[in-house]
């Protein structure tokens, strides 16, 4: 793809000859001949000289990089558009594989594709152009939207409900029983049934081996354009809000509510019942154990301010010395002291 092209796909004014070959992208650390790469941070502006990329994408601020640009207004998200235009994973024909058992109650939508030892339960809905690859079981009474995809080894137990545009990587386990157990007076445990349906609104995308749980009652929901990494438990009755990040092996403790454009870092401890306000953002191995007011950024184990954590762990380390600083003006203090006295005697 010529350069002027890829510039036109992507709504963008480009710089420099239009004609150079574009045949894919990588950073600028990997970039090679026929590749283009990005420039999102001023910072790093010192590394194009050391690119090999035949092209870039960056802001109109950039200057002169020395080679062909497009020019854009968020260069990593339209780095990300590009990269789309090169590659798109396969996707599978449309139809029951022979292999798969679906139920003759559950309705499949018009082009979607059930692969092979696939599990489809009674009274189920499948949307239009939905995606199951092989070895995906979704339970009775689920209902699904339209362009859904999930992958290899993905679940969806009984009764949830998943939006539009939805993608579940392998091994998700949406709708799994929550932690609940009462407590006889034995010692022994009850298991309290976990009635609620997971809801899983459009354009959300969860990543491999993450949980979400069913709530004892009520619901739990993961609400639009949030995206979960890797490893994370959302337990039951947890709401997750609109457009949130959160990264790997963070923990969601039962009945925490995100709020929406919440950011939880990798390795994210949330204590439970408890609510994390608009806007805020907590770095990686915080635990919160209260409220998260709107707009913060919190740090540390129990969190607090991000500004004064930095400033109290760089104070933590040098405890050591200072601790020993201390005693010594103690010690200094008690000698003055003592000869003060002598001196009134």
């Amino acid at each position: 793809m010529k350069l002027s092209e890829l510039a036109r796909r992507l709504n963008c004014e480009f710089r420099g000859d239009g004609g150079t070959e574009i045949r894919g992208g990588a950073g600028m650390e990997y970039a090679g001949e026929g590749q283009i790469t990005f420039l999102a941070n001023p910072k790093y502006a010192h590394k194009v000289k050391g690119t090999k990329a035949s092209a870039i994408i960056a802001s109109a601020k950039a200057g002169e990089l020395g080679l062909p640009v497009v020019v854009s207004e968020n260069p990593y998200l339209d780095f990300a558009r590009a990269l789309a235009l090169f590659y798109q994973p396969p996707r599978p024909a449309a139809g029951i594989h022979p292999a798969a058992v679906v139920a003759a109650t559950a309705r499949i939508g018009e082009g979607a594709s059930i692969g092979a030892g696939c599990f489809v339960g009674e009274n189920v809905t499948i949307g239009k152009r939905a995606v199951l690859y092989p070895l995906v079981a979704v339970y009775e009474g689920v209902e699904i939207g339209d362009d859904f995809v999930a992958h290899s080894g993905a679940v969806v137990r009984e009764y949830c409900r998943i939006g539009n545009r939805v993608i579940l990587q392998n091994g998700v386990i949406i709708g799994g029983d929550g932690f609940g157990f009462a407590k006889r007076a034995d010692g022994t445990h009850e298991k309290i049934v976990q009635s609620g349906p997971v809801v899983i609104e459009d354009d959300v995308e969860i990543q491999t081996l993450s949980s979400v749980d069913r709530a004892t009652v009520g619901e739990t929901r993961v609400r639009r354009g949030a995206k979960i990494d890797s490893l994370v438990q959302i337990g039951h009755a947890c709401e997750v809000g609109e457009d949130n990040i959160i990264c790997a092996q963070t923990g969601l403790a039962g009945s925490s509510i995100l709020k929406k454009d919440v950011l939880l870092a990798g390795q994210v401890g949330v204590s439970g019942h408890l609510t994390i306000h608009e806007g805020a953002v907590v770095y990686a191995q915080s635990g919160i154990g209260g409220d998260v007011a709107a707009g913060s950024v919190v740090s540390g184990s129990p969190a607090f301010d991000a500004a004064e954590w930095r400033r109290a762990v760089t104070a933590f380390q040098r405890l050591p010395e200072m601790l020993k600083q201390i005693r010594r003006l103690e010690k200094r203090v008690a000698e003055l002291e003592q000869q003060l006295q002598e001196k009134t005697k």
